[in-house]
């Protein structure tokens, strides 16, 4: 990289980026962007007079490529060393997630609050929220379900436990974000029995971070009356969420609840694999069996927009 400074217009102009469109071109957020320009060298940007951060094309693919390997479950720390030696994108073995993942149900089991809260903020600042949730929260909420199913004693306590943490972690991102958000928000509406639904929390992070507004109502809601909220918050989309088999009446009123709110509509969670080949009749209803896949529907529908970054 030059030491040069750019001139801003014509850097623009060759193609360059600043960092609020590299993140939003590949969902990795400003502040883990500098975090591994910072900490590892991954990508070093250049940087104009004024010191604003402008990637190359080349840098662009870079980061792709960091994503790849992340994505293959490879520690942050490694990824330059793999990238320098030019070595194939196959799986390499690391146990970072292993660990991180075996820290945080200690943590659960001894209700460590702290030490929870500090082991998910070490690895929030490395890791984008998509590869967080498809290395660390998605396992560890499977592993947690198995170990409640199997422990004789102080399941209950530990499931309020976590689940009152990772609402609360997750909600007061939430509110933080929402304040620095313009647009109409993603209305997320819980569709289970359940006191809480994990999985919609995560695809509120997952929407919210990608710089949407968020609005989420952890209850279930008739669905008559989701099409009142659907005109007070004039949301552009409502996102339905279930973990368990939705009764047949629900089932059945989707249909005009789609045509009732006049808004695209997403039914996320283990219920759209459920219901599947039934809903799949429903004209106009998305499916997304988890968060990670809701997320890629709603950007491949143009519904998420990142909201504008410091340089």
């Amino acid at each position: 990289m030059s030491d040069t400074p750019l001139d801003y217009q014509s850097a623009l102009a060759l193609g360059y980026l600043p960092i609020r469109e590299v993140a939003r071109s590949t969902g990795v957020n400003p502040v883990t962007l500098r975090a591994w320009e910072r900490r590892y060298g991954l990508v070093v940007p250049h940087r104009t007079a004024k010191g604003h951060r402008l990637y190359a094309p080349e840098q662009i693919e870079r980061i792709q490529q960091v994503l790849t390997w992340l994505n293959r479950g490879v520690a942050v720390g490694q990824v330059r060393e793999l990238l320098e030696q030019n070595v194939a994108p196959e799986t390499v073995i690391s146990g970072v997630w292993d660990e991180l993942r075996q820290a945080m149900l200690h943590s659960v089991a001894r209700q460590a609050e702290r030490s929870l809260d500090e082991a998910f903020n070490r690895a929030q600042a490395l890791y984008p929220p998509s590869v967080l949730c498809a290395q660390l929260l998605l396992p560890l909420l499977e592993e947690l379900d198995r170990r409640w199913r199997e422990l004789p004693f102080g399941a209950r306590l530990e499931q309020v436990f976590f689940h009152s943490w990772l609402r609360s972690k997750l909600g007061a991102r939430l509110y933080h974000d929402n304040r620095q958000q313009a647009g109409a928000p993603l209305l997320l509406v819980s569709q289970s029995e359940l006191e809480l639904e994990p999985g919609l929390w995560l695809c509120a992070w997952l929407f919210n971070s990608a710089g949407c507004q968020v609005q989420v109502l952890d209850w279930a809601v008739p669905l008559n009356e989701l099409v009142q909220a659907v005109d007070h918050i004039a949301p552009r989309a409502l996102l339905l969420y279930s973990s368990q088999a939705l009764v047949a009446p629900l089932r059945h009123q989707l249909a005009r609840l789609l045509d009732a709110c006049a808004v695209p509509l997403l039914l996320a969670g283990p219920a759209a694999s459920i219901h599947a080949e039934e809903l799949s009749q429903v004209q106009g209803l998305h499916l997304a069996a988890d968060p990670l896949l809701a997320e890629q529907h709603l950007r491949a529908l143009g519904l998420l927009e990142d909201a504008s970054c410091a340089s």
